[in-house]
């Protein structure tokens, strides 16, 4: 049964096809600040269970915070200590495209025991993440994630900043591991790799004491393989200041459920309405009941008590608009396959494959006819370019794409545009169309981020000359 936005809230890889060509490296940094992939054992279930092996940047869970103002360089020396080739995506940062991290694309896999500069400026102030973009599913599933903050240049006025990251885990109930299977043909051809286990900031139960009328902002991550989250607050009046790093122009109040696909954030402003000795709650809805993601006890009253106004818009980042839509290039997406898909046959590594023959080869999506990444891109567009894409999702099951290098907004009825994003949630059988201006020259993969869909066959590239 196809599963639609409507009924969601009613219920309240590898990518590479060759090297094109191989990122060039940057001088040697003197003194690097390293940022390690390791395996290490983390206590991901409660006090008096096992540790669980995982696969982590600086061996932690989440990953080391990235924390820096807005027009800071990042640098990172990435080095690998696992025992699989891997590389660094900085998901929706807009940067050279040398340095997005795409292994197959835009640089080489960095091998087990090698190395790799990483360095670039921060132009866009918000809320970001990075995360393995080799053999994604598998290497984002084991724990290879952490947040990238960017601050914006002058103070915002809230009381607190927290970071939320949403995931979930698929375990052995007896032995607290992580299932190995991460190339199930279910998990690929259905809704993906979803866990059993449900963690924030890689704890079961997550609780930050708060004080009465305290502001508070909120950055939530969705770091999950597939699982599409359904939050409301409790205890909360809050509002949305931003959709994946990008400032909205006014924010919008949050009074009902809101949804969080995989690879998307958002940032909240909440007041602390619960009174003290409650406990106010972040809560995820799974199937019709409401859990605690994230409980803040209340413990006191702010000094300076309730606050009578309503929080002002972020400031923008630069390049947010999206001019010249009607005169846009227009470039179709057409989703097939998945399991009660229509897919009949697609072209899959050169040649043209019954689904059959794909399923064994463990395949099972394409976009316009073609079963993963290819020679050719969807477009080749000039920088600076105004773009429409209209994506059709002929399967039975949502799909989070993802845009590297820019983001964009969706085209409304009536030519309005959504709000700027990197990450746009398409359910089954819808028809919708997105608008993006082409950003810095290069080769930037668009594909789906529940990770299990890119592995088999929902990857494409756009080319920007």
């Amino acid at each position: 049964m196809n599963l639609t936005r409507r009924e969601m809230l009613g219920t309240s890889a590898a990518f590479g096809f060759g090297v094109l060509a191989p990122a060039r490296l940057r001088a040697s940094v003197a003194d690097p600040v390293l940022l390690t992939a390791k395996p290490s054992s983390v206590q991901l279930v409660p006090e008096g269970y096992p540790k669980t092996n995982i696969w982590g940047y600086d061996g932690k869970m989440p990953g080391t915070l990235i924390r820096v103002r807005q027009g800071e360089r990042i640098t990172r020396r990435f080095v690998n200590e696992l025992p699989q080739a891997s590389s660094v995506h900085w998901h929706g940062m807009r940067i050279e495209n040398a340095m997005d991290g795409v292994a197959g694309l835009t640089q080489q896999a960095v091998a087990p025991g090698e190395t790799f500069d990483y360095d670039f400026v921060a132009r866009d102030a918000g809320t970001y993440w990075y995360h393995a973009h080799t053999k994604s599913m598998e290497q984002v599933a084991r724990g290879l994630y952490g947040p990238l903050i960017v601050e914006e240049s002058e103070p915002v006025d809230v009381d607190r900043d927290e970071i939320l990251i949403l995931d979930d885990w698929l375990l052995n109930p007896e032995t607290v591991q992580l299932d190995p299977d991460f190339a199930s043909q279910r998990d690929r051809s259905h809704a993906g790799r979803r866990g059993n286990y449900i963690a924030t900031n890689g704890s079961p139960e997550t609780e930050l004491p708060v004080k009465r009328h305290e502001r508070l902002r909120l950055r939530l991550i969705n770091a999950a393989n597939a699982r599409i989250f359904q939050l409301v607050l409790s205890g909360l009046e809050g509002w949305i200041m931003a959709f994946d790093g990008m400032p909205l122009d006014v924010p919008q109040t949050v009074e009902d459920v809101f949804l969080l696909a995989p690879g998307q954030r958002v940032d909240l402003f909440v007041d602390v309405t619960a009174a003290e000795g409650e406990v106010a709650h972040l809560i995820k809805i799974e199937d019709e009941e409401g859990y605690s993601q994230a409980a803040f006890p209340v413990d006191g009253e702010h000094p300076t008590g309730k606050r009578r106004d309503m929080p002002v818009a972020l400031p923008p980042n630069p390049d947010m608009a999206v001019p010249g839509i009607e005169q846009a290039r227009r470039i179709e997406l057409h989703m097939e396959g998945g399991a009660m898909g229509r897919l009949q046959s697609a072209e899959f590594e050169g040649g043209q494959m019954s689904s059959r023959q794909l399923a064994e080869a463990n395949q099972f999506w394409s976009f316009n006819g073609i079963v993963g990444m290819t020679e050719t891109p969807l477009a080749s567009v000039t920088s600076g370019e105004t773009v429409r894409v209209e994506i059709r999702n002929d399967t039975a099951f949502p799909h989070a794409m993802h845009l590297h290098g820019m983001h964009f907004r969706e085209v409304l009825d009536g030519g309005e545009l959504g709000p700027l994003r990197d990450t746009f949630l398409l359910f089954g059988d819808e028809v919708r169309e997105i608008a993006f201006v082409a950003g810095g020259a290069g080769k930037w993969i668009f594909h789906c981020h529940m990770l299990g869909h890119t592995a088999s066959g929902m990857a494409t590239w756009i080319e920007v000359t």
